[in-house]
């Protein structure tokens, strides 16, 4: 009651972050650890067996290999991205060379991938950006947000794969996977939900945060497919959710 009444007599942002402190506190208190070490420990162990080869999973990868190969991978087939991703980055193997590329250009050169007339205009305006800060990103994630196509997801596959930060790939499969074996989400819009965030943060806070992150991707594709899941072979269906 006492954060009913303080919310009512509070601006509208401090009642904003009292409610989305209640939401966290329930998301800790409603998924035991227990469960989360569960999903955890299967699917890094599924992972090991099964886990799939990409050019971007490659050791050593550089901000600009890794930016572009998500870009790429947005709305797109990963084994089709797979293919094209070697001849793209032979073509514009750093920022320094994209930025002289024209918009005519990256939409002839992204034609195989389909959606090439919107992915090139995006494209191009991040390599103008990139060429303007001479390749460096800012140091504050808001800021680096800000840069043409840097969003959230991007941002954060940045900071996991090149800073080692521990973030996770939040997209639609993440989403599913996790909504499926813990819960459904709260919103519609993935980005702003406070327990799908709060979710994939806690999963990926391991020792190894990329590969969970791959896991989750790998599993979600594999198995536990949006259409025509494979509830029979699942390996967490001892402890899933939707498996009632």
């Amino acid at each position: 009651m006492y954060f009913i009444h303080l919310a009512y007599n509070q601006p509208l942002n401090i009642l904003s972050l009292i409610v989305r402190n209640i939401c966290v506190l329930s998301i800790k208190m409603a998924i035991s650890y227990k469960k989360i070490e569960f999903f955890q420990n299967k699917l890094l162990s599924w992972f090991k067996d099964n886990g799939r080869a990409f050019p971007w999973r490659m050791p050593k990868m550089t901000a600009y290999q890794v930016i572009i190969s998500e870009i790429l991978l947005q709305r797109t087939r990963a084994e089709t991205v797979a293919k094209f991703l070697p001849y793209f980055l032979k073509k514009y193997p750093n920022w320094k060379k994209i930025g002289t590329a024209t918009e005519n250009e990256l939409e002839l050169l992204l034609k195989p991938l389909g959606l090439q007339s919107q992915r090139s205009k995006r494209l191009f305006k991040l390599s103008q950006a990139m060429k303007e800060r001479k390749g460096r990103f800012p140091k504050k994630r808001s800021e680096i947000e800000k840069i043409p196509m840097m969003g959230q997801y991007i941002t954060n596959a940045y900071e996991l794969f090149i800073l080692g930060k521990k973030l996770p790939l939040l997209d639609v499969n993440m989403a599913r996977l996790l909504e499926r074996f813990f819960g459904p989400r709260k919103l519609s819009d993935i980005r702003y939900d406070p327990y799908l965030q709060n979710l994939a943060h806690r999963v990926v806070n391991t020792h190894n945060p990329k590969e969970i992150n791959w896991a989750i991707l790998d599993y979600s594709a594999i198995v536990c497919k949006a259409k025509t899941p494979l509830c029979d072979d699942c390996i967490l269906s001892l402890k899933c959710s939707s498996n009632k």
